[in-house]
Parts: C-alpha cells; structure tokens; sequence
C-alpha cells in the first residue's frame, strides 16, 4: 500500500496525516475518549502549531495537517502520541469500562501501524485538506455543520475563534 509513496520533509510543506484504530475498531467512539485525544494531541505536537480534527466514526480515523516536518519526527511524533493515548485509554478502560472495553481486550494492538502522509504542496491543495478535515464530520453525518464537531480546529482556522485545545 506504501510501494510508490514519496514524502518529501523539510520543504517547507504542510503534511496531511491520517492513521486508524487497529481494524479501524471504535476505541474513540465515546467522547471521553476523543476528549482524552484531543489533550494528549494537544500535549505532543502543541509546538507544531497545525490544523488538526478528530475523527472518529464507524473508521475511528484521524486526520490532521502538520507543519513541514524533519525527516523522522513526524514518525516519533506519532508514536508518542498513539502510546500516550492508547495506555492511558487501556486504563481507563480497565477502571471504568468504556462501551469499547470488551473489544479492546480481544486485541493486543490498539492503532494500525502505518500513517499515510500526504505532501500539501500548494494554498490549493491546503484548502481542499482543510475543508476534507472539518467537513468530514457533516459528510459522516455526525454533526450538522464544520463547527459543531468539538474535535476540529475548524473554528480557529476559518474564524479564527480559540478551539479545544485553545491554539
């Protein structure tokens, strides 16, 4: 699936980041998990200053835009961020279970192990990540417009109002 990916780090480019849950399982269904995503995403890459939505639907995907990262920070970045996350929902989980417990304790691995990058290499294409990011919750039939989904950047990027995680 990776054959014939390039990524280009170090151009100054924004980089348009998804990866999923293992088996794009619900783990990130109930909102205190996607609350608890949103402080540790908020934690780890808060000096990267980027556009960023949770996703988490039937795919319980993330997608987000980063700053033109060095060649492998983007990948430490993401591990961090995917361990912090999944070690303290496996806590939670085991504290007071979540309507995803159950499944979480039939898999050892909580996200996939890939992350697909995508070069944003013009303003055009920036504002086709941006508008995919914060409509995707209205395309999912989730939520009834960009700014009603608590876990988007939406409303700091198109009103420049503070967001959840108040960048």
């Amino acid at each position: 699936m990776t054959e014939g990916l390039k990524r280009y780090y170090g151009r100054g480019h924004l980089h348009f980041i998804t990866f999923s849950c293992y088996r794009r399982l619900p783990f990130l269904q109930a909102v205190g998990a996607k609350d608890l995503f949103v402080e540790e995403l908020s934690r780890v890459v808060a000096s990267m200053n980027s556009p960023w939505s949770v996703m988490s639907s039937c795919r319980s995907m993330f997608t987000c835009c980063s700053a033109s990262p060095q060649r492998g920070l983007l990948r430490t970045v993401l591990q961090m961020l995917k361990q912090r996350v999944s070690r303290k929902l496996r806590y939670e989980m085991a504290q007071a279970p979540l309507p995803v417990a159950e499944i979480a304790e039939k898999f050892r691995q909580f996200w996939q192990t890939r992350f697909y990058d995508f070069n944003v290499y013009s303003d055009s294409k920036k504002r086709e990540k941006l508008d995919y990011m914060h409509r995707n919750p209205v395309a999912r039939e989730l939520v009834r417009r960009p700014q009603d989904w608590p876990w988007s950047s939406y409303l700091f990027y198109e009103k420049g109002e503070a967001g959840p995680d108040s960048h």
